[in-house]
């Protein structure tokens, strides 16, 4: 059994607790069963995936900012790191899926896919997908609940197949391309390895291109061919966006000051990432802070938007 704790840095970070090595990080169960912290009104986020399936209740699911008007059924898919929250949220019903990239090592192409859906807002089943997915779902709980013999596998197999059909549902509507079986050459593989790195939580890589291609063991000029053969953009391109979207996030999360913010994001001098931030969303981190509070206060849309691309 998987327990989910919070602890206290700059945004709240829950982690799955494991008690034994043999038992892979992985929980499901209802919004009761999982604990408050499955509903948490605050901004917070995870070293984990989670999968949340509402059949029931009304309110707000704002991922990274942008806030998803819960409309049941409704699949939400939250990569590790997004900052996310529930909002005047009453009378929650569902279902909660938790588990990190261990419990997908027998479906490996399933960690791009579900960290693709993360950015889908409309996974809302029609009535003839929604009693698919309640089956599968139930059959997850059944295994986790049971844990008979060669249950982990079952689970890993059930569980591919939920993503698997929530990757089609986000094709219905195209609100995002999802690769279900993609097949990866070294060099996507590579800078698929690199997202991944981008996405963690707290990373602690430094946040070069140098550091990132030693952590992945191949030359800065590899990389550099890899990930812009593969996104259309440099490594470097995507750090930077990877760091406007990390300050937004602790700007807007978080009581930590600009000098915090400009430390955690990897910038020495609060000056000069004060200059960068402003280059590349058109607002000092203190303008943006005070307009995203004003923005929360008075009930406008939020949008934690990736920088916009510059020639």
């Amino acid at each position: 059994m998987t327990t989910l704790t919070s602890v206290r840095p700059a945004v709240p970070l829950h982690r799955l607790d494991v008690p034994a090595p043999s038992i892979l990080p992985f929980a499901v169960g209802s919004f009761d069963t999982i604990g408050p912290m499955s509903r948490a009104d605050f901004p917070h986020r995870h070293t984990f995936h989670e999968i949340v399936y509402v059949t029931g209740g009304t309110g707000t699911h704002v991922v990274d900012l942008v806030p998803r008007p819960l409309r049941p059924p409704h699949l939400f898919f939250v990569a590790p790191g997004q900052v996310h929250f529930w909002h005047r949220a009453r009378e929650l019903t569902g279902w909660v899926v938790l588990f990190n990239d261990d419990f997908l090592l027998a479906h490996p192409e399933d960690r791009d896919t579900v960290r693709e859906l993360s950015a889908c807002t409309r996974l809302r089943p029609t009535a003839e997908a929604a009693p698919g997915l309640t089956g599968v779902v139930a059959e997850l709980r059944r295994e986790y609940a049971e844990q008979g013999e060669g249950f982990i596998p079952v689970l890993q197999a059930y569980l591919h197949v939920l993503i698997l059909r929530a990757a089609r549902l986000a094709a219905s509507v195209t609100d995002v391309v999802v690769d279900v079986e993609p097949d990866l050459g070294p060099t996507a593989a590579i800078a698929q390895r690199f997202a991944r790195l981008l996405d963690r939580p707290t990373d602690p890589v430094e946040r070069t291109v140098g550091a990132y291609a030693a952590h992945l063991g191949v030359s800065v000029g590899h990389l550099n061919h890899a990930v812009k053969t593969a996104t259309g953009r440099t490594p470097g391109r995507i750090i930077r966006q990877a760091q406007v979207v990390e300050a937004k996030r602790l700007l807007a999360g978080s009581d930590l000051t600009v000098r915090q913010v400009a430390d955690r994001v990897g910038f020495g001098d609060p000056a000069y990432f004060c200059r960068f931030f402003r280059r590349e969303t058109g607002s000092t981190p203190g303008e943006y802070r005070r307009d995203i509070h004003a923005k929360h206060h008075d009930g406008r849309a939020l949008s934690i938007d990736v920088p916009r691309e510059r020639p």
